[in-house]
């Protein structure tokens, strides 16, 4: 049966407090009941190595608590701040960044509570290339200062007013005093993909030259697309030897192509946040950048990072900004590893690699088959009269198949329904005297369901004849041809 909450909790979108679905029903495979694993073959397409890629050997900054808090829903309270804080550890994020400890009195009060926690992660704090910012910054501490200025017509002329060789200049300065410090410093313009590429490599190289730990690159308005991207990181790896950090927005969808792009190209670091929250459309989400790498690179990422702690840490910040998780979400969404198609079902049961790049098991997570509609395969049917402990052939399976497809054209049906007709399909074949399939049907759904049955065993019946004309066809013999030389 469908597995049920034991602690009563509400179901959110479909998903239970411990995960199962409602409505559906999790499986094994024929593969995992045997004792094998299941297995991805590789991509056909993959990338040939190359010398500059890190797709097999990124870190990760998890922005929730920087980014995150300017969601339009968030507000952090210090004891949620130190519940994400402590679940991004234990997932095994590098780093953590915090918001301004410049942005108000609380702030600063957080990011200090949160350097003291002991965490395994750094924790960053992201300010403005200001010397006052960077001065606060040093003193909450943290473990490095993420410093942040505008370097695109736009925002130079719009926010804050200076010319590149001030940017160049204030930039040289901050980073020379967090060193001076022993902390680690990131330098990063911000706007970077509309910013002039000329300027961009050339204040690049002038941080870089006096000894930034990274330099970032962001894509703040979600404009740019992965080749842009590549082509950037790659010829601004050719510029600097220190790291690349790089932070995209998702305003126009390619968050998550963007940062593996960029991975490709000789970038270093990944900003993320939980669910991708952040300003507008938010940035590259956690999960779904594992759902991403964990395909590129399967050790690597199994190695590094606690897969199974994805769907805990991301129902905390749901709940935390009072959202849903989304019903395609990256590997936890309702619908993530939910099979519904009859031939897809089939292929699943027999070997989940047929339509499943990613191992749910990965992340502590389930598959499920929905077998309760109209589009279900007599495979599905068959797993589930197992699951129940019946025993049928499988010409009455495809029979008791047939009346479920017939029901759920009448009407939507739940998995007590399916189950119902199931086991008293089962024990009308022991019986003279038939029971109903379903007792609570009406008159009229009684009809349509008699009309629907009529109308599939026509099918079927039509589709044997023309299976059994095409056995008795005679195939006619290929007729000789003369070839005439040189034709």
């Amino acid at each position: 049966m469908c597995p049920t909450v034991d602690d009563g909790a509400p179901a959110t979108n479909g998903v239970q407090a411990n995960g199962s679905h409602e409505g559906f029903t999790k499986f094994e495979s024929d593969f995992e009941k045997k004792g094998k694993a299941h297995t991805v073959n590789k991509n056909p397409y993959q990338p040939v190595g190359d010398f500059l890629s890190n797709v097999s050997n990124f870190k990760i900054i998890e922005s929730t608590l920087r980014e995150g808090e300017q969601f339009a829903n968030a507000y952090f309270d210090t004891e949620t701040k130190i519940k994400i804080a402590k679940a991004l550890d234990e997932f095994g994020v590098d780093c953590i960044e915090l918001t301004s400890p410049c942005a108000s009195e609380q702030s600063r009060l957080d990011c200090e509570a949160i350097c003291k926690l002991g965490l395994k992660a750094k924790i960053l704090t992201h300010v403005r290339c200001h010397m006052d910012d960077v001065k606060v910054a040093v003193e909450t501490g943290v473990d490095g200062v993420d410093v942040v200025i505008g370097t695109s017509s736009f925002l130079r002329e719009h926010s804050h007013g200076k010319d590149m060789t001030y940017i160049k200049n204030a930039a040289i300065e901050v980073i020379e005093f967090v060193k001076s410090k022993g902390l680690e410093i990131r330098f990063s313009s911000e706007d970077s993909f509309r910013s002039d590429l000329v300027d961009l490599l050339s204040l690049y190289a002038a941080v870089d030259k006096v000894g930034v730990n990274r330099v970032g690159i962001a894509d703040t308005v979600g404009c740019a697309s992965p080749r842009q991207v590549y082509d950037l990181v790659r010829t601004l790896r050719g510029v600097v030897s220190c790291d690349i950090e790089c932070h995209f927005h998702n305003d126009s969808g390619c968050a998550i192509a963007n940062a593996y792009c960029a991975l490709e190209a000789g970038a270093t670091h990944i900003d993320t946040s939980v669910i991708g929250i952040g300003e507008r459309n938010g940035i590259t989400p956690l999960g779904g950048l594992m759902a991403r790498m964990i395909v590129a690179d399967r050790d690597y990422v199994k190695g590094k990072y606690d897969l199974h702690k994805l769907k805990a840490i991301e129902d905390l910040v749901a709940d935390s900004v009072e959202i849903n998780i989304p019903f395609n979400n990256y590997i936890t969404g309702f619908s993530a590893f939910t099979h519904k198609a009859g031939i897809h079902a089939k292929a699943i049961l027999a070997n989940p690699s047929t339509y499943e790049i990613i191992d749910p098991a990965d992340f502590g997570m389930k598959r499920y088959v929905h077998f309760a509609s109209r589009l279900t395969g007599w495979n599905a049917i068959k797993s589930r009269v197992e699951q129940l402990s019946l025993t049928m052939t499988d010409a009455q399976v495809k029979l008791c198949t047939a009346k479920i497809k017939a029901l759920a054209d009448v009407r939507p049906i739940a998995i007590d329904d399916a189950d119902s007709i199931i086991r008293t399909f089962h024990g009308n074949l022991h019986k003279e005297n038939e029971d109903p399939l379903l007792p609570n049907m009406t008159e009229e759904e009684k009809k349509k369901f008699e009309q629907k049955q009529r109308e599939l065993n026509g099918v079927t019946e039509k589709r044997e004849l023309e299976d059994q004309a095409d056995k008795e066809a005679e195939v006619p013999q290929a007729k000789k041809t003369k070839t005439v030389a040189g034709a």
